[in-house]
């Protein structure tokens, strides 16, 4: 069945005209059972990754909001309806155009770029959408007849759902009044809230930048050194530990309400849903308005405390400010973008990210945590772990020789600042001469120095404990490499697989090198260069893979590994505990890639929790050239990669290409835990060797 992501795609590669897709978006949406929040999400993400025209954007939007609309209000036929949207007239009216007074019954129509709110404002272009509204960039005329050198200002008009709303006039008021006390350099400036008839409207400072979503989930983006990360997560910290000094949690942090200009700054926008968490007397009422009851919410960044309507804390907005700085060292979400309250019921984990210190790294998994009791008490907290911040503190429990030593340490600091009140203490140094005054006749001269005592034998300081942590770093200083390691006291166990260019005596050298690491065992095998790029695309899920045990596995069948031109090609497959699709690719040395399954040959790879299988006595694959190093990857997903069959043989760098745009969005959807990787790597040889 065809997806609003289908449509968006076939219209991004240029199979459908403007038109045409417009037609198929009405399709889509008249059979698409996916509520409205879902559908806007995957706008958002779409037009994320590569922008949609405005006029294109802005027409999608307005169509998936009429689905948010009473039935009754719909008035005229679907295909009257869909006829009359495709004219492009209709669209796009032009400016001067009269807006006739809509039938009784008929939808209300909905002002978009080009048009004129209250006689002043212009909307210019759609910039995005919010929980509760669509923002657009807009020309104040008011400013531009007083030659304002700034006359543009962003305006965010109140959603179909929310705008027939009772309270949502009441909803916009008090965000706005929200707003305008939250005054800070990383909070967006807002200005006013009016309406134009039944229109509500908000209008802010007009930034100029992209949000944090687009950067996020950019197709190349795969995180960025921690460097550059800590100037953006330390500005979100400020803005929210900022208005939480003020009484207000903003309950829908996500990427797309976190704004970089082009000028450098961070801005947090949409407070639409904020709700006071430390309310005076006066507003504590049966009557109060809660923005948060409009649903306005963002599920991948919610807490579980958000998801469950418990009260709101600085907590939620720790857990999600926690999920971003996550996805800006990553380049993924620590969940898979699943809610957390799946999240938690799954059993999820966040993996570490690469070359994280042990110390952020607790601070980060510390705000991840599930349970508000044990997250991270508030975002100065949060901020001073990410950034390697600690103090110094005595332990509460010291024996007798640890308070004798305490003393000690306290007397050496004592004496050591006192020579400038009197000198007279000050020790004398080899390199440094002090007179000692001669006794006065009232000064007894000073007893006779002891014998000196033999120094007691120095400790020998404690060996190191190896862990997991100090091996990590190391790891991932490998180029193409997919490695995964183990720790049992001093022994260091690695497996996987890493270049020839970088060297087994060189990757064994850094390991034995790693404090703590008495015992070394290794089961590591050398790829190619041209190798890489599988390696790379498919490394992190067969880590995932490896570290849960091998879910998902492929080896070869009674041969091994080592095959001769005409042997016949034969793989034993496991899957996980659910139902999956199983992928076999045989990656050659000339740089293609040949599909085993599925394929003409073998179409069927549907498989059911915890199946085993042999793949290949059937469909009769065997050894041919070119010959050498070659790999064999299974590739384990919850959905089919692909909507149709590949050819059988293909350019790798074509497939690899199409298989990591697709796995980020099976990750996405279903989780990252739901995909494995498994890898075997084959020597071919040339008959008669």
């Amino acid at each position: 069945m065809a997806t609003l992501s289908h449509a968006i795609h076939a219209f991004q590669a240029g199979g459908l005209s403007s038109n045409e897709f417009l037609a198929q978006v009405d399709r889509v949406l008249s059979t698409d059972k996916t509520d409205y929040t879902q559908l806007m999400e995957v706008l958002s993400e779409e037009h994320t990754k590569f922008p949609l025209p405005p006029e294109v954007y802005a027409e999608v939007h307005r169509r998936i909001e009429h689905l948010a609309e009473p039935e009754q209000k719909k008035g005229v036929g679907t295909a009257d309806q869909t006829r009359m949207l495709i004219n492009p007239g209709a669209i796009f009216p032009p400016e001067d155009a009269a807006s006739p007074t809509p039938p009784d019954g008929a939808p209300e129509r909905i002002k978009g770029v080009g048009e004129t709110i209250k006689g002043r404002f212009r909307l210019e272009e759609c910039i995005g959408f919010g929980g509760m509204g669509t923002v657009y960039k807009a020309l104040d005329l008011r400013k531009l007849e007083a030659a304002d050198r700034n006359p543009y200002i962003a305006i965010k008009i109140l959603n179909v759902q929310f705008r027939g709303h009772p309270k949502s006039l009441i909803a916009l008021q008090r965000e706005a009044k929200k707003a305008q006390t939250l005054a800070h350099p990383n909070i967006v400036t807002v200005y006013d809230f009016d309406r134009d008839g039944p229109m509500v409207y908000l209008t802010m400072e007009y930034l100029s930048g992209q949000p944090l979503s687009r950067l996020l989930h950019a197709p190349d983006f795969r995180g960025m050194p921690y460097a550059d990360a800590l100037r953006i997560f330390t500005g979100m910290a400020n803005a929210l530990s900022y208005a939480h000094e003020r009484g207000f949690v903003h309950c829908d942090f996500k990427p797309a309400n976190v704004f970089l200009t082009d000028k450098g700054q961070v801005k947090i926008i949409d407070f639409g849903i904020a709700r006071v968490f430390r309310r005076s007397e006066e507003e504590v009422e049966a009557t109060v308005f809660d923005a948060g009851s409009l649903g306005g919410l963002t599920p991948a960044y919610a807490s579980p405390e958000i998801l469950e309507h418990v009260e709101p804390d600085p907590r939620d907005d720790v857990y999600a400010l926690a999920c971003i700085t996550y996805e800006l060292l990553t380049g993924t979400h620590p969940f898979g973008r699943l809610p957390a309250t799946q999240a938690r019921n799954a059993g999820l984990r966040p993996q570490r990210p690469k070359n994280l210190p042990t110390m952020q790294w607790r601070a980060l998994k510390a705000a991840l945590s599930f349970d508000r009791e044990a997250r991270t008490a508030s975002v100065a907290q949060f901020l001073n772990g990410m950034r390697g911040e600690h103090r110094l503190a005595m332990p509460l429990a010291l024996g007798a020789a640890g308070v004798a030593t305490a003393a000690l340490l306290a007397v050496a600091v004592i004496s050591y600042w006192e020579p400038s009140e009197r000198p007279e203490t000050l020790p004398a140094s080899p390199d440094r001469s002090v007179a000692t005054p001669a006794p006065t006749p009232q000064q007894e001269a000073p007893p006779p120095a002891a014998p000196a005592q033999p120094a007691a034998p120095a400790t020998p300081p404690p060996l190191p404990v190896l862990s997991l942590g100090a091996v990590t770093p190391v790891l991932a200083q490998v180029p193409c490499s997919a490695l995964t390691a183990s720790v049992s006291g001093p022994t260091l166990q690695v497996q996987g697989y890493l270049p020839e260019r970088f060297g087994i005596a060189r990757f064994k050298e850094s390991l034995s090198a790693i404090p703590g690491v008495t015992t070394l065992k290794t089961d590591v095998q050398q790829v190619s260069d041209d190798k890489c790029s599988v390696i790379e695309t498919l490394a992190p899920y067969w880590v995932r893979n490896r570290q849960a045990g091998r879910l998902a596995s492929i080896q070869m069948r009674g041969t091994g590994t080592d095959l001769t031109e005409g042997d016949s090609l034969i793989v034993d497959v496991s899957t996980p505990g659910y139902e999956s699709y199983v992928h076999v690719d045989y990656h050659v040395l000339d740089g293609s890639v040949v599909h085993l399954v599925p394929s003409r040959r073998a179409k069927a790879h549907q498989a059911p929790p915890n199946y085993s299988a042999t793949i290949g006595t059937l469909a009769g694959w065997t050894i041919s050239k070119p010959f050498g190093s070659e790999l064999i990857a299974l590739l384990v997903t919850p959905v089919p990669l692909f909507d149709t069959l590949r050819p059988e043989s293909e350019s790798r760098a074509d497939y690899l290409r199409a298989v990591e745009v697709r796995l980020r969005e099976i990750a996405a959807k279903y989780g990252q835990d739901r995909i494995a990787v498994d890898l075997v790597q084959i020597t071919t040889h040339a008959r008669g060797r």
